[in-house]
Parts: structure tokens; C-alpha cells; sequence
């Protein structure tokens, strides 16, 4: 039984890697790293935040986070704030071009993951769609 649950772990990761990577390439812009969308993303769900807690939770030094940010901050894609509360404190924000942005690259992902379904039967399509539920579950305990 170990061996199947080691076997099946495998296969899981390296299919949902593959899955992850061409993901992220499907319909990136050419000078967004993988660092770039990530980052955006998470500013798209979560800005304003500080460059430290960007850094946490995309889980890099916060020196690389600054280079990143920098990076969109130059495409108009996010802007640095000062905080309201403590005006020492800087936090990043995503602009409207950076919603844009980040919308435009799911819409493009989403259509690639729905032309990708439409070449599956009705049961391997109810398979899956249970399976991003336990994804889902797992994810998020």
C-alpha cells in the first residue's frame, strides 16, 4: 500500500508541476518572470501590503521582493504608498493597469485550461472537477 501511495504521490507532483509550468506560460507577457505574476497576483488579492509581508508570503528575501516590485513599478503595474496610519511605513499597491493586467493572464490561462476540457469526456471532466475540490482541501489546511 505504500508503495501505491508513494507511486500515486509521485505522479501527482510532477503532473500538477508540469500543469503549474504551463500555466504560468500560457499567456504571460515576455518580460514577466514567473517572480512577476506571482507577485502580482497576490497584490491583485491582497494590497495594499509592505514589501516584508509580500516577501512572506511569496516566500523570498525581501531584497529580491524589492527587485521584483521595482520591476512592476516600472510597468505601471503596482505603486508604493505611504501607510496612513504611520506615514514611515511603505506599502505596495496594485495600480489599475496591474488589475488589468493580472485579469488579462487569467482570462488568457482560463481559456487554455477550457480548450484543454473540451477535449475531455463528460467523466473524466466530473473526475477532475472532483479532484480540485481535494486540491482545494489540501490547499488550504
Amino acid at each position: 500500500m505504500k508503495t501505491t501511495q508513494t507511486s500515486l504521490a509521485s505522479h501527482l507532483r510532477v503532473a500538477v508541476a508540469r500543469l503549474a509550468r504551463q500555466l504560468r506560460q500560457e499567456g504571460a507577457p515576455e518580460d514577466a518572470s514567473p517572480s512577476r505574476l506571482a507577485a502580482l497576483a497576490t497584490l491583485y488579492h491582497r494590497a495594499p501590503i509592505t514589501l516584508g509581508e509580500l516577501a512572506a508570503v511569496e516566500r523570498v528575501k525581501p531584497p529580491t521582493m524589492t527587485r521584483v516590485v521595482a520591476g512592476l513599478e516600472e510597468r505601471g503595474l503596482v505603486r508604493r504608498e505611504h501607510s496612513s496610519a504611520d506615514g514611515r511605513m511603505i506599502h505596495v499597491a496594485i495600480t489599475d493597469a496591474g488589475r488589468a493586467a493580472h485579469e488579462d493572464y487569467q482570462k488568457r490561462r482560463d481559456a487554455w485550461m477550457a480548450r484543454k476540457l473540451a477535449g475531455l469526456s463528460k467523466e473524466e471532466r466530473d473526475i477532475l472537477s472532483r479532484a480540485a475540490g481535494i486540491f482545494e482541501r489540501w490547499v488550504e489546511q
